[in-house]
């Protein structure tokens, strides 16, 4: 499929624009049936991020994200490797700070996601939709100091963009990052951790939709 081609399909990303309870996951065994429990339970947006895999193994996982969102109807994104989205099909990909630069990955014709941790971030970004944070402290970002509810305000105060809440939230203060004014979260354990995915992303978009 064409970049061209790629670009004149809006659908699947106005559905990611809209998107309220994004789901960060790794490749894993249960991988389609954990997508289904997730979606069942609110989850609107998936993304695929898993830097252990090598690139064949990557695309295999895809291959299985790839079937479960178009048959669930939600988008799919992949984490860092847009030459990948573009082999599996995605809807887009998401990118850091010091990954490839937001316009080099829309070479590929691909929408793109970045993240932003800083206020300077948030208000100079050009990509299709931004992370904030880590709101909270998280495994998932070692290293990266948790920039805490201010940064929400920030955002909700003023960003251009789409933008997801992310880092450490969970449903002991889910409430608190929607309070600041979050109205989309992205979530990794919260819901991956749980033992029932779809009660676990229910209460947290009960949060949201509160």
């Amino acid at each position: 499929m064409s970049a061209e081609t790629r670009s004149s399909s809006p659908a699947p990303w106005r559905a990611a624009e809209a998107a309220r309870l994004y789901l960060i996951t790794a490749a894993r065994p249960d991988l389609d049936d954990f997508l289904q429990a997730a979606v069942r339970g609110g989850v609107d947006l998936v993304q695929l991020r898993d830097k252990e895999l090598a690139d064949g193994a990557l695309l295999d996982a895809l291959a299985v994200a790839r079937e479960a969102t178009r048959r669930l109807g939600v988008p799919l994104v992949v984490n860092d490797r847009p030459d990948l989205a573009v082999i599996a099909e995605a809807d887009g990909v998401h990118v850091g700070q010091d990954d490839l630069p937001v316009a080099e990955a829309r070479r590929f014709g691909v929408r793109v996601g970045l993240s932003t941790h800083s206020a300077r971030e948030v208000d100079r970004a050009d990509a299709d939709y931004i992370g904030v944070g880590p709101v909270y402290a998280t495994p998932t970002k070692e290293g990266r100091p948790a920039v805490g509810l201010d940064l929400v305000r920030h955002a909700a105060a003023g960003a251009r963009l789409p933008w997801f809440a992310i880092g450490g939230i969970d449903r002991t203060n889910v409430d608190a990052v929607v309070t600041a004014g979050a109205k989309r979260i992205a979530v990794v354990r919260a819901i991956g951790d749980a033992s029932d995915p779809s009660d676990a992303a229910a209460e947290l978009r009960a949060a949201l939709d509160a």
